[in-house]
């Protein structure tokens, strides 16, 4: 059963934690945000970086879109079972995980940008929103 939100519970404990980590950005963090949330190229959405959500802090988040962007580095190698509890719990919130290796910011933006873009037109389709 998904959880109804109209506020994103967090602990506020992970707020000055969560200013750091936007302080301190990874190269393909700041790739996405750079390139695709910054300019706009996700039909102007808007997104936070390093978003506390409920006892976790999310690499991207879009209330409209009700997404959380996650970029996997060389540590997520070896914390799958980790993320896929966290992932559970995301989505059991009713949040929706698009995941992204290091490597595909970095290599394929072109597939990264598409995957989201594709990710929002079903999300307009099945919500009725017309937007361009």
């Amino acid at each position: 059963m998904i959880e109804k939100h109209s506020i994103n519970y967090y602990n506020r404990n992970l707020k000055e934690y969560a200013r750091k980590l936007r302080n301190n950005s990874t190269l393909p963090e700041v790739i996405i945000w750079d390139k695709l949330i910054k300019r706009k190229q996700l039909r102007g959405y808007p997104f936070l970086r390093q978003r506390p959500i409920k006892n976790y802090i999310v690499d991207f988040f879009s209330k409209d879109l009700n997404l959380i962007i996650e970029i996997d580095g060389e540590i997520h190698k070896f914390q799958k079972r980790k993320d896929k509890k966290r992932e559970e719990k995301l989505k059991k919130s009713g949040y929706s995980v698009i995941r992204f290796h290091n490597e595909e910011i970095l290599n394929e933006l072109f597939n990264v940008q598409r995957t989201l873009e594709s990710f929002i037109d079903e999300f307009e389709k099945e919500s009725g929103i017309l937007r361009k």
